[in-house]
């Protein structure tokens, strides 16, 4: 008995030490676990009859996303959606990307970027909705550049800080071996930098995904959430939570395909921490 106890007991101290790594043989029952959980109390949760069409089961839903995909052209309002989310990143960081680097590199570029950049970040997305309106219209430009706007001038701010982690021992190494400034930004910050700003970019394209259902409300035809618009109409509400499971699944493969990018381009980062449990 003692000799169990000590094992549980060593066991619940390797489980709960301070920034371990988990193996996968212990993430995934985890994540199954929570899962289960979550779903087990959202499907047998009790409920009164009057709440059964606002709250519809998991297995309800389920149902109605197979019903969707087979017979009302979902896969087409998941491709605009997705559409949208791919080409509006796509020009977020397309401006934030060299403009970030820059201001991290060159304090002269931040002092006079940044006064501009921080204010609008606070400035809420939605807010552009009657400017937008008014000079794109209603079609799918509009609802690119709220996207756009949604992300852009976080993303600049947050690539601004990942250039600034690359060591200055590396710049100064790489100026005392004869570099020159645009080698240096190139080939030494660029190269160093490039991890933060694919974590960066993850964690972005997730706060792109949250911007969706904004853009797509207003004048849309197709995408998820003119669905979700259409189905509130009607008060189906197992619509609407398939199409926000939809957007939760669309966002965790994007995640998931980001982190496997990270893996491969970056093996030099798979260096375990102390206290691996594996």
């Amino acid at each position: 008995m003692k000799r169990g106890r000590g094992n549980v007991r060593r066991l619940g101290a390797r489980l709960f030490e301070f920034q371990a790594m988990l193996p996968l043989a212990a993430k995934a029952p985890l994540a199954i676990a929570a899962w289960s959980l979550c779903l087990g109390a959202w499907q047998f949760a009790p409920r009164p009859e009057s709440m059964e069409a606002l709250l519809p089961t998991p297995v309800n839903v389920a149902r109605t996303i197979a019903i969707l995909l087979a017979e009302k052209d979902f896969t087409s309002d998941v491709a605009a959606s997705l559409h949208r989310i791919l080409v509006s990143f796509g020009i977020a960081a397309a401006i934030a990307l060299p403009l970030g680097v820059l201001m991290g590199a060159f304090p002269v570029v931040e002092a006079f970027f940044n006064p501009l950049v921080s204010p609008l970040r606070y400035l809420p997305a939605p807010s552009f909705i009657p400017l937008l309106l008014a000079l794109l219209g209603t079609g799918n430009e509009q609802k690119i550049a709220l996207l756009v706007i949604g992300v852009v001038w976080f993303l600049i701010s947050l690539i601004t800080d990942d250039t600034k982690r690359v060591s200055r021992d590396l710049i100064e190494a790489s100026r005392t071996l004869g570099a020159r400034r645009p080698q240096v930004l190139l080939s030494v910050i660029l190269p160093a930098a490039l991890p933060y700003f694919l974590d960066t970019m993850r964690q972005m394209l997730a706060v792109s995904w949250t911007y969706l259902v904004i853009a797509e409300i207003v004048a849309a035809t197709d995408g998820i959430g003119a669905v979700m618009m259409r189905a509130r109409r009607l008060v189906r509400m197992d619509i609407i939570l398939a199409c926000i499971l939809t957007i939760g699944a669309l966002g965790l493969v994007s995640d998931a395909l980001l982190r496997s990018l990270r893996w491969v381009a970056f093996p030099y980062l798979r260096v375990a921490r102390p206290g691996n449990l594996s």
